[in-house]
């Protein structure tokens, strides 16, 4: 578990006592207890209060907080403050101002706003987190030690610019190296002093917000550099802590699927991984599901811990729709079943003016606990209180890999082709969907991931091969696995050079196929996939559309031909048998009729089944298992009352207590927490 302290699943959020007075607290006090509320998140934003000038700091309203708290029987995710620097600080010092992507040097303003090569935001974060650290090592309140907050953007200073070369340096050795791996003798870009690189930018490569650029290579390794400066950031303040702290656990609050940072690195420097959940009313929820399970998989299927949601409405979109009666809880379940650890909410309180005075909190503005939302964050936090001990810690158990890959992602974003309509993470949760439609279990993994332990790996968009990566899929198929990829897949190595000798490069042998060019259309005109002869439910024809490989078998069966165009009758999908596996190939975009033909054929033959229990379309089913036991999460996401079928299993539904068996009803936005 996260820590011992508190053996339960944890509930709470994010509390800003600093905006209030001594009457508020007392009240606060007095509705966390009603609503089972048991951590307190604080400091996020407080580096100005606890350090006013240069050579001061002040932790007394901290330490009455943190007391106050911990004698109310609420612990503390205690963070660092460092999120948005003093307005003293950029004052004095404009080098920790960013420069944005236009090359605006920025003001004191907002968050995210220091720059993470500034010496001056090092020294001052790194000494912060030292001093909190000292001073609560001890406190018996801190279950957890939380940095920063939310860390994204990238800077184009000259600080950043100077890092850049040095991070050059050392991956690559020599500037000769370099050229050769942005390939700059296109457009002569070749470079003979390592002053003369500059930030990929809109004065230099890039344009519309850097989605696209000249040169894909310099633009790639950006990412990587800023993702490893900001990440070298959380470590600065992490082995400041440690030092003082080695028992306590450190994290920091990820994004899902935010594009910025590649979060499989971050994930090996942190204790525990911790993410922000903030979908839309129509975010699809598979989309939710897929990103709690990449949360998972970050850390090798490890629980995680949802460090914010909502309680109500969000503030930054452009409708700010409530969240329907049970959805809150609805919502917090699947977080859970999916492997968290903890219900925990942004915001505890509801602030009364800045940006996020209409972002929802579980106590309202108006004071009291006399609302909708509070009672259904108190019935919440009783439902976990009484029975989360029985799940704490169990792991979410898939016989189905899904690969994710930021690298891959921003060199497919970047890529000047072959379609403005190609989209990494659309294409990578079809695939998922189609899985969670019918309850079947998936882990989001990277591509370092130990493959032994499933059946199947789905790698969709595998534009980028990195070193040795498919000669792990050769061994994973050789030793019985399914692997399946996907038209642009095999491309392009890490660099973003392209594999010479035909695509898809290094998986070429393992796939079985030449694809000799790829077409583009507009979205609206599709293809079809024709199959040669019926499979499981798959028969006769489907749509697709996007992109259009153009691919020879070489020894590889055909399953299905494209129905149109001038290469109607060549190959669309592809099966070729490997060692004791197969590996499959989908050279386009498919339907989902396709895919959950497709991939429920894939399942039945390697004995994976949906579950254990049949439902109604909309009603999620997913498992955690500990010691033995097996906890069974049903959520129905519908309007209306909808059932699933237990047949002679008997199991009793925690929350209610009730023993169930066969045929269920389970309610509009109902949950059951099934144990055997």
């Amino acid at each position: 578990m996260i820590n011992k302290k508190l053996p339960k699943v944890w509930y709470g959020g994010d509390y800003n006592p600093e905006q209030w007075d001594e009457k508020v607290w007392q009240e606060d006090l007095r509705m966390f207890k009603l609503a089972g509320i048991d951590v307190a998140t604080i400091n996020v934003f407080s580096w100005a209060l606890n350090q006013p000038n240069e050579d001061t700091y002040d932790f007394s309203w901290l330490d009455e907080t943190i007391d106050r708290l911990y004698n109310n029987g609420v612990y503390v995710c205690l963070a660092t403050s460092t999120a948005a620097h003093p307005a003293w600080m950029a004052k004095r010092y404009p080098d920790i101002l960013r420069v944005d992507f236009e090359g605006r040097k920025r003001k004191f303003g907002g968050r995210h706003n220091s720059c993470p090569s500034s010496p001056t935001y090092r020294k001052y974060a790194e000494r912060m987190a030292t001093k909190l650290a000292d001073r609560y090592k001890n406190h018996p309140a801190v279950l957890i030690w939380h940095i920063s907050n939310e860390y994204g953007g990238y800077c184009y200073c000259d600080n950043c610019a100077n890092g850049f070369r040095e991070w050059l340096k050392e991956r690559y050795k020599t500037i000769d190296t370099v050229n050769k791996t942005w390939n700059t003798r296109f457009w002569g870009h070749t470079f003979y002093e390592w002053d003369e690189i500059v930030p990929p930018n809109v004065l230099s490569e890039e344009w519309q917000g850097g989605m696209n650029s000249n040169f894909q290579g310099i633009s790639l390794d950006y990412r990587r550099f800023q993702s490893d400066t900001l990440l070298d950031c959380y470590k600065l303040e992490r082995d400041a802590i440690r030092e003082h702290t080695p028992a306590i656990p450190i994290t920091t609050n990820l994004m899902g699927l935010y594009q910025e940072l590649d979060y499989f690195s971050w994930a090996k420097e942190m204790d525990v991984i911790a993410w922000d959940n903030y979908p839309t009313i129509d975010t699809p929820i598979s989309l939710t599901a897929m990103t709690h399970d990449l949360m998972r998989g970050l850390k090798s299927g490890q629980p995680f811990m949802l460090m914010e949601q909502t309680p109500s409405q969000q503030n930054w979109q452009a409708y700010n729709a409530l969240k329907r009666p049970g959805v809150m809880r609805l919502w917090s379940y699947q977080a859970v079943a999916r492997g968290a650890d903890t219900v925990m909410f942004f915001q505890l309180r509801r602030s009364i003016g800045s940006t996020e005075k209409y972002h929802g909190a579980v106590i309202e503005h108006v004071g009291h606990e006399h609302t909708r939302v509070f009672k259904e964050t108190a019935q919440l936090g009783k439902e976990l209180s009484q029975m989360s001990d029985h799940f704490l810690d169990a792991k979410v158990d898939a016989k189905v890999a899904i690969v994710f890959d930021w690298e891959n992602r921003w060199a497919i974003q970047l890529s000047s082709g072959p379609s403005i309509a190609l989209d990494y993470v659309s294409e990578v949760h079809k695939y998922y969907d189609a899985l969670y439609q019918q309850n079947i279990q998936v882990d989001m993994i990277g591509v370092d991931e130990d493959l032994s332990k499933y059946d199947i790996v789905i790698a969709p968009v595998l534009y980028m091969v990195k070193d040795g990566y498919a000669r792990k899929q050769e061994a994973f198929v050789e030793n019985g696995g399914t692997f399946v990829t996907t038209f642009f897949s095999g491309i392009v190595n890490e660099n973003d050079l392209v594999t010479l000798g035909g695509y898809p490069g290094e998986l070429r042998q393992l796939l079985g196929i030449w694809a000799e060019e790829i077409d583009a259309l507009d979205p609206k005109v599709n293809n079809q996939i024709v199959m040669q002869q019926a499979w499981g439910d798959l028969q006769g024809g489907y749509e697709c559309n996007v992109l259009f490989d153009l691919i020879h078998s070489e020894g590889a069966e055909v399953l299905a031909t494209y129905g149109s165009d001038f290469y109607k009758g060549m190959p669309v999908l592809t099966k070729n048998s490997y060692g004791s596996g197969a590996a499959y190939y989908v050279a386009s975009s498919p339907d989902q009729a396709f895919l959950q033909g497709f991939l429920a054929n894939l399942c039945k033959e390697k004995g994976i089944a949906s579950h254990v229990l049949r439902a109604d379309q909309g009603v999620e089913v997913s498992e955690r298992t500990k010691k033995g036991k097996s906890y069974l999460f049903i959520m129905n996401h519908n309007d209306g009352n909808s059932h699933f079928d237990l047949g002679e299993m008997e199991r009793i539904d925690l929350i209610s207590g009730a023993s169930l068996t066969g045929v269920v009803t389970i309610e509009a936005k109902g949950v059951m927490v099934l144990k055997n």
